[in-house]
């Protein structure tokens, strides 16, 4: 598994009920997703940041939804350059599953 951290600056002006209302817009893309396990929304409204943390099943599958259509959509929304980095994820510790998932265990994921 992977773990993508996606942070960006959010423009002046731009209120957190407009950046939610974004997020609002995209998750129903990122659900039909199958090589996506999780997206957690971040929004920082003091360092006036937003991004998104993600749980991918491979590194392909994280590259492969960072096209230029997304880094277009990005810039263009919030009128910032985003910053991506990548972990490998060995263990998930979910409480709201009640399960910790390894990477690459037969029967997990």
């Amino acid at each position: 598994m992977i773990t993508e951290i996606v942070t960006f600056d959010i423009p002046d002006g731009m209120t957190r009920e407009e950046v939610v209302a974004n997020y609002r817009r995209s998750a129903p893309s990122w659900r039909a997703n199958p090589d996506l396990i999780r997206k957690n929304y971040l929004f920082d409204g003091q360092t006036r940041r937003a991004g998104g943390v993600y749980l991918w099943r491979s590194m392909d599958a994280a590259r492969r939804a960072r096209d230029t259509a997304w880094l277009d959509r990005v810039r263009s929304t919030y009128r910032s350059e985003p910053t991506v980095q990548y972990f490998e994820t060995p263990l998930v510790a979910d409480n709201a599953l009640g399960q910790t998932i390894s990477d690459g265990e037969p029967g997990e994921l």
